[in-house]
């Protein structure tokens, strides 16, 4: 029988290698026939994506889009939709340029679309990958409906300088919780079959390096060695690669001196000869014109420089379309950089089954049924839930469901803020605030009054800029007391006091970077009065970024971290205040005590003068006179209204050869009143090696759910595959020697044992 199976199993991969490798032929067969009836003005324009304006992504906006189109000098257009829209667009590709190439349709579906989900960080916060993997399928199921065949999705920029806005796009510090996720958001997108009209084309960003620039500022440069490279900021690129990607997006820094967009290591030694990659590689947004800032030449220059680097598509500064043919004539370029560029856009276009059925996502009755379903809604509501991160808790939450409840400050009150950054697809103008949602969710068991408390930020300008975008939140111009005495006469009669504080949506994400990472002293001074009417107070914090809570901390009894969870945020805030929902979340970034000690991430190195566990500050050792070393809440940290007791470490044994496995399990024990999850997490440490290795790596981890009372034990599995990294002279190996193992519900508070690897 097991005979039987093996067979039946070789045969099914041979079949499917064979199906594929004809598949590709097709394809190239196709191709090639279409190459050879194109001009070089043809070719050259299907290498121009253009922006259709609908949504504000950059500075620049495409002029005489569909004179371009009937001229065949775009071969993608993102930020259109609607069916009705694209079709048009479509048509006049097909029916009105000499060739009738389809167009590609893109947009940035970055987490969600019509049904926003919680920003990639909270979403990062749930370690919970299947329901990561539905939030993509949802948003691909949403995004087609309405005509979309691409999205610039997922970012896995990993980032440890949370001054940096980006950081809030992304899935946080730790390189394996990264690629975990980034395998999944490809998987959700792209499905089994491009060429279904519910799938998505991914898009892996922003290759590379994006989220280590210098000073956290956005678009700034970045110096990193090789060793680093590899270890920690490249993995996750090659994840979402490895899990299928087919499109990868150039990013804007500039790497050891040579910006990615123009950079031939990159797109074309590491990406395409090392990895394998087959794919689409497009610019970010005017990202071949930049090249100028950087000093690397004229328009002409440095789109011949692109192109050479291994760019197939430039996005919206139509440096390729005005110069590629001269660069052509002056021999700058070759028509096999432009072939190669040309083939990567029509395989792409060929994926998505375009060739066989242009208006293949033009179904407007798709558009009216999977858009928005009540079923999208109640598992975006979960989704938020998941993501929120209780980090303090003094016995007051769950509240009761009885009373009176004052939700008090700016982001009480703002529909617009809750989807978060970069959801620029969500229905702003019909999302609730958190008093809405709560009221909805509630119903008449608890009364809700509520105030605007304070300012986002006592600056009138730094409100403007951080409420960008249609994002407002009312401004009272009157003296601050007078503002919060009412605020204080609102929550008079109520029994406990819910401050909705911190940051707007738009304080973070793009070009939204941060040099103060505390609540702004607006909302400070009301959080201070707050406290001092002697009530219960919740701080529900907004955050699109790890924050410096110091202060927040030591004063408040109770902090729900809740990021910006999306479309059902004020409901789902509701379900985990009063107890309907425990939360589980984790954080997927360091919070530090202050910005003095960024960057601040658990896998660091240690030092030849490490400081003495359980110690601030010894002389001649890496410590800071002025705070200890410790961040305010470790990587993996996250509360629960139960508790977890973790049991020892067991081992089947103590060493083992690089063939082997190594089976390691906990006891875990549900010790509270509530039933919950809790995410057990193990980390590695290398203890001798031919090179510095981190202090600790997660390795594993598991999402665990038990019921008040019960115990499970948790079993993991240890091969030499994990205990490997790049060495100096980039080799890809494992190292025989001690190493430590630790398990626990963050990357501080860990049970630990030790085993051995050997020849």
């Amino acid at each position: 029988m097991n005979i039987r199976k093996g067979i039946l199993s070789c045969s099914l991969i041979a079949f499917s290698f064979l199906a594929n490798a004809q598949d590709n032929n097709k394809m190239n067969q196709f191709i090639d026939d279409l190459l050879s009836k194109m001009t070089i003005e043809e070719k050259i324009g299907q290498l121009n994506l253009v922006t259709g304006g609908e949504a504000t992504t950059g500075s620049v906006v495409s002029t005489d889009v569909e004179g371009k189109i009937k001229a065949g000098n775009i071969g993608g257009i993102f930020s259109m939709s609607s069916p009705a829209k694209i079709r048009k667009a479509q048509e006049l590709a097909v029916k009105e340029s000499r060739l009738g190439i389809p167009i590609i349709f893109g947009m940035d579906v970055i987490h969600g679309y019509k049904t926003a989900f919680p920003i990639p960080l909270g979403l990062a916060a749930t370690w919970d990958m299947p329901l990561i993997r539905q939030t993509a399928r949802i948003s691909a199921v949403e995004a087609t409906a309405d005509g979309i065949n691409w999205t610039f999705s997922p970012m896995v920029d990993i980032s440890r300088d949370p001054r940096w806005g980006r950081i809030s796009e992304g899935s946080g510090e730790d390189t394996y919780l990264t690629s975990r996720i980034a395998k999944e958001m490809v998987l959700g997108y792209q499905g089994d079959d491009l060429s279904k009209n519910n799938t998505l084309l991914a898009c892996v960003k922003h290759f590379a390096l994006y989220g280590a620039g210098e000073a956290g500022r956005d678009y700034h440069s970045t110096d990193m060695s090789l060793h680093r490279m590899y270890n920690e900021y490249l993995p996750p690129y090659k994840a979402a690669l490895d899990a299928g990607a087919m499109s990868v997006m150039t990013s804007f820094n500039d790497i050891n001196g040579l910006p990615a967009t123009a950079n031939r290591w990159l797109l074309s030694d590491l990406l395409r000869n090392d990895w394998g990659f087959k794919g689409l590689v497009v610019t970010d947004y005017t990202a071949v014109n930049e090249l100028i800032d950087h000093g690397l030449g004229d328009l002409q220059q440095v789109s011949a420089l692109s192109l050479q680097a291994g760019v197939d598509m430039d996005m919206v500064g139509e440096g390729f379309l005005t110069t590629l043919k001269k660069s052509l004539d002056e021999k700058r370029v070759s028509e096999a950089d432009i072939n190669r560029a040309v083939r990567y856009v029509l395989e792409a276009k060929y994926r998505l089954g375009l060739f066989e059925d242009p208006y293949r996502y033009c179904d407007e009755q798709r558009a009216k049924k999977e858009i928005s379903k009540k079923e999208h809604l109640v598992f975006a509501r979960e989704a938020a839930a998941k993501s929120f991160v209780l980090l303090k808790n003094e016995q007051i939450l769950p509240l009761k469901k009885t009373g009176t409840v004052a939700v008090i400050g700016p982001l009480a009150n703002t529909g617009a803020n809750m989807p978060g950054t970069w959801s620029v697809s969500a229905d702003h103008a019909n999302t609730q605030s958190l008093v809405e949602g709560m009221r909805e969710a509630l119903g008449s068991k608890v009364k809700i009054t509520t105030h605007l408390g304070s300012n986002l930020t006592d600056d009138k300008a730094l409100q403007e800029r951080a409420t960008m975008f249609g994002r407002t939140i009312p401004r009272d111009e009157r003296d601050s007391e007078i503002i919060i005495a009412e605020a204080l006469k609102t929550a008079e009669n109520a029994d406990v006091i819910v401050a909705a504080l911190g940051e707007s949506s738009e304080m973070s994400g793009e070009s939204s970077s941060r040099t103060d990472l505390n609540i702004p002293a607006s909302q400070r001074r009301l959080l201070e009065a707050l406290l001092k009417t002697g009530k219960p107070v919740v701080l529900v914090l907004f955050t699109g970024r790890p924050l410096t809570l110091t202060w927040e901390h030591e004063h408040v009894p109770a902090i729900l971290n809740v990021w910006f969870g999306g479309t059902e945020s004020g409901k789902a805030i509701a379900d985990v205040l009063f107890g309907d929902i425990n939360p589980s979340g984790k954080l997927p970034a360091t919070f530090p005590q202050n910005v003095g000690q960024i960057p601040l991430y658990y896998s660091h190195k240690n030092t030849g003068r490490p400081l003495a566990e359980g110690a601030w500050f010894q002389k001649f050792r890496s410590n800071y006179l002025d705070v200890s070393n410790e961040p305010l809440y470790p990587f993996g940290y996250g509360l629960s209204y139960s508790t977890f007791e973790y049991g020892e470490i067991i081992l089947d044994k103590k060493a083992i050869k690089k063939n082997e496995t190594l089976k390691v399990s906990i006891d875990l024990k549900n010790t509270g009143n509530f039933d919950g999850e809790e995410v057990v997490q193990l980390y590695i440490r290398d203890m001798v090696g031919s090179m510095t290795r981190p202090v600790k790596e997660l390795k594993n981890f598991q999402k665990v759910f038990l019921k008040k009372g019960e115990s499970k034990r948790i079993d993991f599995t240890i091969s030499e595959e994990d205990l490997k990294f790049y060495d100096l002279q980039l080799k890809h190996i494992a190292e025989p020697g001690a190493f430590k193992v630790f398990i626990g519900g963050n990357s501080r508070d860990v049970k630990e044992a030790d085993f051995e690897l050997t020849e």
